[in-house]
């Protein structure tokens, strides 16, 4: 009886093992090659899209001064539309045959839009940043979808065309909310 446990439990164990090496087949009719390229790129966007909304949510919880209700609720709903593209990101990717991202640590090495730590960021300053690192979102999107319009990716490119619009839509935002007034136009 003792040997007949043993024996169920290395073959679970064994099972186990062999379930957790097995391939993610996603059944698609895109090359391997185009798969591993729109992979590539796609992870990149989507590590960018949660330090964008990361530091994004960082600088609403620490915005400060005159314009602090108008700029914490910018870079409230910023947050949101960001984080809103994170899940269909990953599922295209998923759809495509390819693996996401699996950790904060995977983003890191992946992410493209630089951290802010510093203690205090004047609310110009956050604005501004924000601001260039849409600026840079919107350019790697474009670079996404040159990828996925080598390989004929069609559904891929046209999401990739509504976050972009989105994505410019917040820097446009971002900018007019910090213009100073220009006092020549007087």
């Amino acid at each position: 009886m003792k040997n007949e446990v043993t024996t169920k439990a290395l073959s679970t164990k064994q099972d186990l093992k062999r379930r957790q090496k097995a391939p993610l087949i996603t059944p698609t009719d895109l090359r391997p090659a185009a798969t591993r390229d729109i992979t590539g790129a796609m992870n990149g966007i989507l590590a960018d899209v949660f330090a964008l909304y990361l530091k994004t949510k960082n600088f609403h919880w620490h915005m400060s001064g005159p314009h602090f209700r108008d700029y914490h609720l910018l870079l409230d709903e910023q947050a949101e539309q960001i984080y809103a593209m994170a899940d269909p990101i990953a599922e295209r990717i998923r759809k495509v045959g390819g693996t996401t991202l699996r950790s904060i640590g995977h983003i890191a090495r992946t992410q493209r839009v630089l951290d802010n730590d510093a203690d205090y960021v004047e609310p110009e300053d956050m604005l501004a940043e924000l601001r260039e690192d849409s600026k840079t979102l919107t350019a790697s999107l474009r670079a996404a979808h040159e990828v996925c319009q080598v390989h004929n990716d069609i559904a891929t490119t046209s999401l990739i065309e509504v976050w972009i619009d989105e994505t410019e839509k917040r820097t446009w935002f971002l900018f007019e909310a910090s213009r100073r007034p220009d006092s020549s136009a007087r």
